[in-house]
């Protein structure tokens, strides 16, 4: 229902408005190394681009700066991040509409296994989900708030052992990565001990 109706439409707005956007940032960084002339149309049309993308660029910016790297080369490292925020909330919204049609066709079907199943899928992917919020979190927002809190409560009883037990490489930190993997193989694993089998 919501998989076969709903979720093809928000992918292609999904789609589109980050390609959209991808061009913009690929015009701004064309702009930022050929250095029209203000004042001429290239040049103004270079300005309005730089002003629409200013608020996204600037803290990959920063986070360059950082590490003293080009600043310039920021839209790149924004076009990543937009892309993969874009497959992981389409990735989300799929797994909310099959949770959602999942449970309404089991309900309907009175399958409690498959109700059960359901829910724990959704549970474990509720969990996913606080774990990119807290790794995104980590890299780009600075200072913390109540919700950020919540999410470093419930997701640090998973996280700390296995930051205890999986050495950093170097700044890199793997622990959540691993764990990510687990989960999802976890979630394979209801998928077919519940809903599948």
């Amino acid at each position: 229902m919501l998989t076969l109706f709903v979720y093809p439409i928000i992918f292609i707005a999904v789609v589109a408005v980050v390609s959209v956007f991808i061009l913009m940032l690929i015009l701004r960084m064309v702009f930022n190394f050929s250095d029209p002339n203000p004042f001429s149309r290239t040049g103004r049309f270079a300005f309005l681009i730089k002003k629409w993308t200013d608020r996204y660029v600037y803290p990959p910016a920063r986070f360059l700066a950082g590490y003293r790297i080009d600043t310039k080369y920021a839209p790149l490292l924004t076009m990543f991040i937009t892309a993969v925020l874009a497959y992981f909330t389409l990735q989300i919204l799929g797994n909310i509409f099959f949770i959602i049609d999942g449970l309404v066709l089991s309900t309907i079907a009175l399958n409690v296994k498959a109700i059960i199943g359901f829910i724990l899928y959704g549970a474990l992917s509720a969990y996913v989900l606080c774990i990119l919020i807290r790794i995104l979190a980590a890299w780009f927002v600075v200072g913390t708030n109540k919700f950020l809190r919540f999410i470093h409560t419930i997701t640090e009883p998973v996280l700390g052992p296995a930051r205890r037990m999986i050495p950093t490489v170097g700044m890199f930190d793997f622990s959540a990565m691993v764990v990510l993997i687990l989960i999802m193989l976890l979630q394979t694993l209801v998928l077919r001990l519940f809903i599948y089998g």
